[in-house]
């Protein structure tokens, strides 16, 4: 890589999954302001699974003994503290909040990835928008998640690692096209690149792709993280809308298989189911 080339800065799951469901324009959520913020609830469960400072065990998040370095320590003390366990589908409600979403925002602008733009209501109110400052980062991801739907390396052009932010190049966020190939076992998950932030077998919570059935076509099985990051666009229903052209029945797989996306997905239909019997009053 060019030593005068910026590295694009590594993504946690929330800053990614926020990345990805904000307008690159307007800084604007693409989904329903409360899915943005149930999802990202999610995504900070995924994010502390991922590192080892928590797991499911049974039918409640726990956490583990392992004290890994992590931007969610306020969370993940949350976790620890309580005398009684919760399902994961309460610790989602417990954790989402307009404060949450904004801190990661607000990490991510740090970052120089997006830009804070002051809005005001009636001169009384303001509310902040995060429209996007940097494309490489939100490229970078696009490119990742074409390349483990369609079981090809995500530089296959010839960059060196399938994992290296640096190597995506600025595409559209609106609607890149992949689709699912024929079974087959994608090379870099098979042997993962030094120095990969995701490599390494996923643990007991991570979603992995599984053996096909006969004439099935599916993706082949992309990092963890990576299939975490699907899985939660999928429960958000912002899968489709980014990958139209994408097999939608893998993504659904991972988001039900995955206790994450599936807590996302069971808060979603409670709050709408709520929304509903509201509206009939």
């Amino acid at each position: 890589m060019n030593p005068e080339t910026p590295k694009t800065p590594e993504l946690n799951l929330p800053q990614a999954f926020l990345l990805l469901a904000t307008n690159d324009q307007n800084g604007k959520p693409e989904v329903p302001v409360f899915a943005l913020r149930t999802t990202l609830a999610g995504a900070i469960l995924a994010e502390l699974e991922l590192t080892g400072a928590i797991g499911l065990q049974g039918k409640n998040v726990r956490a583990t003994a392992a004290a890994p370095p992590t931007e969610f320590q306020h969370e993940l003390g949350l976790i620890r503290g309580k005398s009684r366990p919760h399902t994961p589908k309460r610790w989602v409600a417990m954790l989402e909040g307009r404060a949450e979403v904004q801190r990661v925002y607000e990490g991510m602008a740090s970052l120089g990835i997006v830009e804070p733009v002051g809005e005001k209501h009636l001169g009384l109110f303001k509310s902040t928008r995060y429209p996007e400052k940097d494309h490489g980062p939100e490229a970078a991801l696009l490119k990742k998640i074409e390349a483990a739907l369609s079981g090809a390396p995500a530089d296959a052009g010839g960059a060196a690692s399938t994992a290296a932010h640096d190597a995506g190049t600025p595409g559209s966020a609106s609607a890149p096209t992949a689709a699912a190939p024929e079974a087959a076992a994608a090379p870099e998950a098979a042997a993962p690149a030094a120095g990969n932030p995701e490599a390494g077998a996923p643990d007991a919570g991570t979603p992995a792709a599984k053996a096909p059935e006969a004439g099935k076509r599916v993706a082949a099985a992309p990092y963890p993280r990576t299939t975490a990051l699907i899985a939660l666009l999928q429960a958000a229903g912002l899968f489709g809308k980014l990958f139209p052209a994408a097999d939608r029945s893998y993504a659904d797989e991972l988001a039900k298989d995955y206790w994450p996306a599936r807590a996302v997905e069971d808060e979603l239909r409670m709050i709408r189911l709520a929304q509903e019997e509201a509206a009939t009053l």
